[in-house]
């Protein structure tokens, strides 16, 4: 199951914490060829990286080639560290993360915000080529021993869609990146390793839940009771709605009916005018009643065994 059970929503419970945006917005065509083609000759990283970006919001394969080439040759090594990250930053714009972490392996990053600033740059590489054990790598360097360190460390996440950077938070992000490296256990652990509070709490107990309830363990309940708490305190009902569903299909597979969290899922969605959860709720119920039906009528004829599909009907052994 894992973490793609959850609902879109619930994935994307974590309120934006800042966006800025990548390109313009009111560009309706392509920089022009002569002037790109003089973009692609200069030294200027910021002018590359712009060009980068114009031709990557284009899906302009061959300018993306070339601005790759250029920028791998443009800053041979050495050179001081604001022009490794700029060049980084370039290619990342242009779509070439394992280029860009080619180009920060030639400088040995100090410490402070220099070190910081290596690394963050070191997992945007690395989580733009689903390198999850070096995305995990460099986040478990950020927090220097102590994970508690990375709740107040932002990093950023490009909306393809929106061509905004939308910020996360670095222990969200470690979380995700040892759960798709297939290490549950440490995913749980990771997102129960600080304090959760408000909508974005809610939703990491909630992924938290999930894993726990990959492993095994039955702790997914209370850790859902609290989310939901949370979602509720921050007035969160669309999280809230997605939560109920989870402890609605967790009670079910222990053996309950699964009765209380209906109930509220119900008076929630009713609150809402979620009707598509209500249809769903009515959907569901139908076909409980239906298959309850049918189970009482296999149940008779295996108690009547001369009757229409009785066990006497297979006929006897000679």
């Amino acid at each position: 199951m894992g973490i793609s059970s959850l609902s879109l929503s619930l994935l994307l419970a974590a309120t934006p914490l800042a966006v800025q945006p990548v390109s313009s917005p009111v560009d309706a065509e392509p920089i022009a060829e002569v002037h790109y083609l003089r973009m692609l000759q200069s030294d200027d990283l910021a002018q590359l990286q712009q060009a980068c970006r114009d031709a990557a919001r284009f899906g302009l394969k061959q300018r993306l080639q070339d601005l790759r080439d250029r920028l791998m040759l443009v800053a041979p090594a050495p050179q001081p560290f604001a022009v490794v990250t700029a060049n980084t930053r370039a290619l990342l714009a242009c779509k070439a993360p394992e280029s860009a972490q080619r180009v920060l392996s030639r400088y040995g990053p100090g410490s402070g915000l220099e070190r910081q600033e290596w690394l963050v740059l070191s997992w945007r590489a690395a989580a733009a080529a689903l390198d999850h054990q070096r995305a995990i790598l460099a986040l478990r360097r950020l927090a220097e021993g102590d994970l508690s360190r990375l709740e107040r460390v932002q990093l950023p996440l490009v909306d393809t869609a929106t061509g905004l950077t939308i910020s996360r938070l670095a222990l969200d992000q470690l979380a995700e990146h040892e759960a798709a490296a297939g290490r549950i256990d440490r995913a749980a652990a990771v997102a129960l390793s600080a304090p959760s509070f408000g909508r974005e709490g809610a939703a990491r107990l909630a992924r938290a839940a999930l894993w726990l309830e990959e492993l095994g363990q039955n702790d997914a309940t209370n850790l859902l009771e609290t989310a939901l708490d949370q979602a509720a305190a921050a007035e969160a009902w669309s999280l809230a709605e997605d939560l109920l569903k989870i402890q609605l299909r967790l009670e079910r597979k222990l053996g309950g009916d699964g009765a209380r969290p209906r109930a509220r899922l119900e008076r929630l969605a009713t609150r809402l005018d979620d009707r598509y959860t209500l249809w769903q709720l009515i959907r569901e119920d139908s076909d409980r009643t239906a298959i309850e039906e049918r189970r009482l009528e296999l149940e008779r004829q295996l108690r009547s065994p001369r009757g229409l599909g009785g066990s006497s009907s297979l006929g006897e052994s000679d």
